[in-house]
């Protein structure tokens, strides 16, 4: 588990073993996705060290659309860095 939430440090991306703040923080456009899947627990207390995976799954997601959702976050991502230096182009 470390070692994946490492990798995804180092490749500026995220996964699903991130906590739920920490993504948000990363990219706050990716609050727009989460919701978007149903995922609606941004402010809950919890998102501070509850994974996307565990919030996920606690709203009845199945782990193909939590890896969908990843991949959809990912991109957004990959799309912002690409209009500015930051990791999400809503930061500037």
């Amino acid at each position: 588990m470390v070692a994946k939430k490492n990798e995804a440090v180092k490749t500026n991306q995220i996964n699903e073993k991130m906590p739920l703040g920490e993504i948000l923080q990363k990219c706050p456009e990716s609050a727009e996705v989460m919701l978007n899947r149903g995922l609606h627990c941004l402010g809950c207390h919890a998102s501070g060290f509850e994974t996307l995976e565990q919030g996920a799954m606690m709203h009845g997601m199945e782990e193909k659309d939590i890896k969908q959702m990843v991949k959809e976050i990912n991109e957004l991502m990959k799309k912002s860095k690409g209009a500015s230096t930051s990791s999400c182009s809503c930061c500037h």
